[in-house]
């Protein structure tokens, strides 16, 4: 189904790819763009409520291997 988004849901729609494609955490990207971190996850959730898809978020590996010489 193709829908009509409104400018609203394309302008938060475009920053969740916009941070995806730089590779950024959202709370990164929220506080470089000045906006407020709440509102963009809000809008995400908002927009994948009304089944519009959204990109993945960023999550940077949290554990790093390590090798232990003896």
């Amino acid at each position: 189904m193709n829908r009509q988004l409104t400018s609203t849901q394309a302008f938060w729609l475009g920053h969740l790819h916009h941070a995806f494609s730089v590779g950024q955490p959202l709370s990164h990207y929220a506080d470089k763009q000045g906006l407020c971190f709440a509102d963009l996850m809000a809008w995400r959730n908002r927009l994948m409520v009304q089944s519009i898809v959204v990109p993945d978020m960023h999550r940077p590996n949290r554990f790093v291997s390590v090798a232990v010489v003896t």
